[in-house]
């Protein structure tokens, strides 16, 4: 449902990248759209067709997308949260149940209701989301919006049309429909690149900082490393994230992580300082590095310059700086995410003697930004999602896992 409001612009859009075009033809790949709104109905489907995909239908309600569902077999649902008769969120476990394969992608506009409710949804198998603008002249005119919605479609439409599904990547799923929708694809499905492992860092002492990069998909892996770390190792040191996220839902997604382990979480803001047990995520539409010098301690720094990697905020930026900083004295990972940011950041890391882990192929929803670090001989090991927070732990304490 939209309203009018001030215009807040989406998050930016990572250039596409090259091996998901190998995939099944765009038009293979069936489209359902689940809005209220006939304007934003009319344009997301000439858009979707415009770009050569399969629109099978589309609904006003949840209701309807279900009972279009049965006859249609779309690879991939856009689902509006605000709905009459039947929600997004209520209809969301119910696709899922009927199409445990199936790619829901959440659409809402940029509310804090609203990016809760977004979040919550991924963790009951929804894929992704979209940020909608906030009102009908704002979706018309948004060329941000389309490109992702697009690229979105091209992505999740693949991944269900070769019968891959990522693996699970967080255990709060509340129903048996939902644990189905995000079990994992059979190994036999499962893509493999090659890639090299560095040798593992011997840093002089323990790390003194955590940094954690990720994006598409990235809501559900942080919230499943974090865990695994556990809160008693995660308050001997801060943890700083960056996740492509638009405004607001960024300060949702670190209220998420903190009272996932337990611990003070937030948005960073200019000139705090690095706590131990605290978490700083990188807010919406910003760069979030960090700065020190004059004797005094590291703290947050934050900038409005251009996108990096075609994103802002962008993993490259806050890498590089802790590595001018904390040298050796870093541990980071790259998890799931399109593109390549992280990878300058990465080397920086690995040049100054610090450990990097990236998620491997077979758990991330999109193999991009941890694919270029392990493709680029970076990572000292590409692990399962499971395994990422367990040798975090090991990196962090100096016993092993």
């Amino acid at each position: 449902m939209l309203a009018a409001s001030p215009q807040i612009p989406p998050r930016p859009v990572p250039k596409p990248l090259a091996p998901a075009a190998a995939g099944p033809a765009p038009g293979q790949i069936r489209v359902l759209i689940a809005d209220d709104s006939a304007v934003v109905r009319g344009l997301v489907a000439r858009w979707i067709g415009e770009a050569g995909f399969n629109v099978v239908g589309t609904a006003s309600n949840g209701r309807i997308a279900l009972e279009m569902m049965a006859r249609l077999d779309p690879d991939v649902v856009l689902l509006d949260i605000d709905m009459p008769e039947l929600d997004g969120t209520e209809a969301l476990p119910r696709m899922l149940a009927a199409s445990p394969s199936l790619q829901v992608v959440m659409m809402s506009t940029l509310t804090t209701r609203n990016a809760d409710i977004s979040l919550k949804c991924l963790a009951l198998g929804a894929v992704d989301y979209l940020a909608k603008p906030e009102s009908n002249r704002g979706v018309t005119t948004s060329d941000a919006f389309r490109a992702e919605l697009i690229e979105r479609v091209r992505l999740f439409g693949a991944v269900r049309a070769r019968g891959r599904r990522p693996a699970p990547l967080s255990a709060p799923a509340s129903t048996p429909a939902a644990e189905a929708a995000i079990a994992p694809a059979p190994a036999a499905s499962r893509l493999s690149a090659p890639f090299t492992l560095r040798p593992k860092a011997r840093p002089a002492g323990l790390p003194k900082v955590l940094l954690i990069g990720s994006s598409t998909g990235g809501p559900r892996a942080v919230g499943e490393v974090l865990e695994k770390i556990g809160a008693p190792t995660l308050r001997r040191l801060p943890v700083l994230i960056v996740q492509h996220m638009p405004p607001i839902f960024t300060a949702v997604f670190a209220e998420h992580m903190g009272s996932r382990v337990g611990l003070p979480a937030g948005e960073g803001k200019a000139d705090e300082p690095l706590l131990p047990g605290r978490i700083y995520v990188a807010p919406g539409g910003r760069h979030m590095g960090l700065v020190a010098g004059h004797g005094r301690e590291p703290v947050i720094r934050l900038d409005d310059g251009p996108p990096v990697n075609f994103c802002r905020p962008a993993v490259d930026v806050l890498f590089k700086d802790a590595a001018a900083i904390f040298g050796s004295a870093t541990v980071s990972v790259i998890l799931t995410g399109m593109g390549s940011d992280g990878t300058h950041g990465c080397r920086a890391l690995v040049d100054a003697g610090g450990p990097v882990l990236a998620q491997d192929e077979a758990t991330s929803t999109v193999w991009g930004m941890p694919g270029s670090v392990a493709k680029a001989g970076l990572a000292q090991a590409v692990l399962p999602l499971p395994e990422i927070g367990p040798a975090l732990r090991s990196l962090i304490t100096g016993q092993p896992a």
